[in-house]
């Protein structure tokens, strides 16, 4: 792996999340990268590659994976949006989970648009996070600026 992303067998673990250890986890530096969203899905479509989930076999499959790739797209989005870009994403393969992390130095707090009106342009990203999300959330960074807003989602049955 280069410079910028990392294997380990740490855990990834959020404050309001369920903690759930993870097996393997990558890490990828994004702080002044051009294209970050197709950098993050590029960097998580070849963790699912390693890790098994593509190619998929099944349409079930398929999806699973899909809705990963989405909700990074989302997730890496809002951070270039809303908190001046992402510093880092980092994806964790569990068990029973994948976890999703983007850290930023943004000091709001993502929340899917309510009342959600579909045909109203903008405002969706977090509505689809939460939609296709086992759970979902965000931790602060305790020495000041930032936060890491985290997804998980349910592995491929």
């Amino acid at each position: 792996m280069g410079r910028a992303e990392r294997e380990s067998g740490e855990s990834v673990r959020g404050e309001t999340g369920k903690g759930r250890p993870m097996r393997q986890v990558r890490r990828l530096r994004l702080v002044g990268v051009s294209g970050a969203v197709p950098r993050a899905r590029d960097f998580v479509r070849q963790a699912l590659q390693d890790w098994g989930w593509l190619p998929a076999s099944t349409g079930d499959q398929r999806a699973a994976a899909e809705d990963v790739l989405l909700v990074v797209s989302e997730l890496v989005t809002n951070a270039c949006l809303h908190a001046d870009g992402p510093e880092e994403l980092r994806v964790g393969s569990g068990a029973e989970v994948l976890r999703l992390e983007i850290v930023d130095q943004g000091s709001g707090s993502p929340a899917p648009r309510t009342p959600h009106r579909a045909g109203r342009p903008g405002g969706h990203g977090m509505f689809i996070v939460q939609r296709l999300c086992l759970d979902w959330g965000v931790v602060r960074n305790p020495e000041g600026m930032g936060k890491t807003v985290w997804a998980e989602l349910a592995p491929p049955s």
